[in-house]
């Protein structure tokens, strides 16, 4: 028995790979929403203007049993507009709740939102995780936009009956990786020395493929209807372990050098970089064992797999 299902995002890093997954399982009857035209083979494309309370969705929706909507105004680190805020609000929040409420009219059963954690904040204390059940805390106008999205979508599902899945990925990494990853990738290809060497913090990561078995997982599994899920390798790295890790998956030395965390903060600070520093310094865990108890899921692949399959095209 077939299970259609729509995906928002197709083209982003996420749903690219998500949408290749999908299209790979042959119980799945696959419709893609796009802003602009493009070529993906085999699935159905359907052209939808724009993501706020004014997009119809109506064609897109039709026959859908399962939306996943991973389509969204992404973190950005050099803001443009004058008020972040309100433009992730309409796209986040605002696109978000109509593109829900249409779909609980259209018959869609389960609605699955990939959120982040940053709706529980930026940093964790030492061995304290975030979990599903912390009150949320977000601190920058992104993760705003997604706490409050997750509301509106549980009211949603209070109203209708429409079932709703939450995840909040971490950082997600793969082949194609954009951001702060991309650089620390560049960093060791080129060889280049950091201080890197001695960083004693824990942050979990996910890679996409792990992240897309999990999705895939909440497409199908009874007892996700209704809760929220964090995600993650399973594995947490210091930010030395990691850079020591790519370089190894790339084959490369690692090119790192103690100094204490104090001088690096007081750099960075000097190069206006200070938020960048604490994102390398601090630790930010998650606990994903709501996923393994729920959904007997476990991410599929390691940390050093993950890593690997970011250079395995270029390795070949």
């Amino acid at each position: 028995m077939s299970v259609n299902i729509l995906l928002t995002g197709a083209t982003g890093f996420l749903g690219s790979r998500l949408a290749s997954a999908l299209h790979s399982k042959s119980d799945v009857v696959l419709t893609l929403t796009l802003r602009r035209s493009i070529r993906i083979d085999a699935a159905h494309l359907v052209e939808v203007q724009g993501l706020d309370s004014n997009t119809d969705w109506s064609t897109a929706l039709a026959k859908q049993q399962i939306v996943i909507h991973s389509a969204a105004r992404s973190h950005i680190m050099k803001e443009e507009v004058l008020d972040p805020l309100a433009e992730y609000r309409r796209v986040n929040l605002a696109g978000t709740v109509n593109l829900a409420y249409q779909a609980a009219e259209a018959g869609v059963k389960r609605f699955i939102f990939i959120s982040s954690i940053k709706v529980n904040g930026e940093q964790t204390p030492p061995a304290t995780p975030f979990t599903a059940y912390d009150t949320p805390a977000p601190k920058d106008a992104y993760g705003i936009s997604k706490a409050e999205a997750e509301v509106a979508l549980q009211q949603v599902a209070d109203e209708t009956d429409m079932e709703v899945v939450i995840i909040r990925p971490p950082l997600v990494y793969g082949p194609g990786v954009k951001g702060n990853f991309a650089n620390l990738i560049k960093f060791v290809q080129n060889e280049i020395p950091l201080p890197l060497g001695a960083v004693h913090n824990q942050r979990s990561l996910v890679a996409i493929d792990n992240l897309v078995d999990l999705i895939i997982t909440c497409i199908y599994h009874p007892s996700a209807a209704n809760k929220v899920f964090l995600a993650g390798d399973g594995q947490d790295l210091s930010t030395t372990e990691l850079l020591q890790g790519i370089a190894a998956a790339l084959g490369k030395p690692s090119r790192l050098f103690p100094l204490p965390k104090s001088w690096l903060i007081f750099g960075a600070t000097i190069l206006g970089k200070r938020a960048v520093a604490q994102r390398l310094l601090g630790s930010l865990q998650v606990d994903i064992s709501e996923a393994r108890d729920i959904l007997g899921w476990e991410p599929p692949i390691s940390v050093q797999e993950g890593l690997r399959r970011c250079f395995e095209s270029e390795l070949e």
